[in-house]
């Protein structure tokens, strides 16, 4: 698949590793549309991204919301040929903490976001690649989903979170199988510690030591590197039903 012909929605666009694959979309010649709950934000980002990128205000925990925006995306873009789920929630905390046991809702809103909200962007994006004309290779579409090292070496305080990104592995190859007929291939990003505005609200001391626990390179990942491997798996017809860790080497310890 040419990158510079590339039509793509990006959930959780509007900043962190969406943005940044965002940016490397528009930059090769393709059209983007930002899904993200941060109106303001999403507005500001599409803007600087200029004609060629647009914002929906989407919940992508809402399937309703994301049908929505899913036709208006291919209504501006002509179709939708690349699916990249960035959105996601961490909401870290003990199963048993200091004021008792997790309430179940705080697991289960983490499991509806990342997971369920990841599989409902995958499916929708699906049902319109599945209409598009084919490539020489037959290819009609491409989703990679974001997982974490945390589906691998979940930490203590990161059941919800381990949970959801394990059930984002799991569900791509499933999904891969299914949508061969279709030509439209699904795979995973299992980033590292990663420089995201989460991580760039902490401080440069705490920054620089998550970084020197990464074998090589030591430092926080880039999200531009992120945006760099979602080309790599969009121009390879061969990068199917993968899970890939983009994590410096990285093997979490519990805590």
């Amino acid at each position: 698949m040419d990158l510079a012909k590339a039509r793509a929605v990006v959930s959780g666009g509007a900043s962190g590793l969406g943005l940044a694959t965002a940016e490397r979309i528009v930059a090769a010649g393709g059209k983007v549309v930002l899904l993200d709950i941060n109106d303001e934000q999403g507005a500001a980002s599409a803007k600087s991204l200029g004609s060629a990128a647009k914002f929906i205000r989407t919940d992508v925990a809402d399937e309703s919301n994301v049908r929505t925006a899913m036709q208006k995306a291919a209504d501006f873009m002509g179709g939708i040929t690349l699916a990249v789920n960035c959105a996601g929630v961490l909401m870290p905390g003990r199963a048993l903490g200091r004021e008792g046991p997790m309430p179940a809702a705080q697991f289960s809103k983490v499991v509806q976001i990342n997971l369920v909200g990841s599989f409902i962007v995958a499916k929708e994006a699906a049902a319109i690649m599945q209409r598009n004309d084919p490539n020489k290779d037959g290819e009609r579409g491409v989703i990679v989903s974001t997982a974490s090292v945390a589906a691998f070496e979940g930490q203590i305080g990161q059941a919800p979170y381990s949970a959801s990104k394990g059930g984002v592995v799991g569900m791509m190859l499933p999904l891969a199988r299914e949508f061969a007929r279709f030509g439209i291939r699904v795979n995973t990003i299992a980033p590292g510690i990663f420089l995201t505005p989460m991580m760039a609200s902490l401080s440069e001391e705490i920054r620089t030591s998550l970084g020197a626990q990464v074998p090589f390179p030591s430092r926080l990942g880039r999200p531009e590197e992120y945006a760099d491997l979602v080309a790599s798996i969009y121009g390879n017809a061969m990068i199917n039903g993968e899970t890939i860790r983009l994590d410096g080497a990285i093997r979490m310890q519990p805590s």
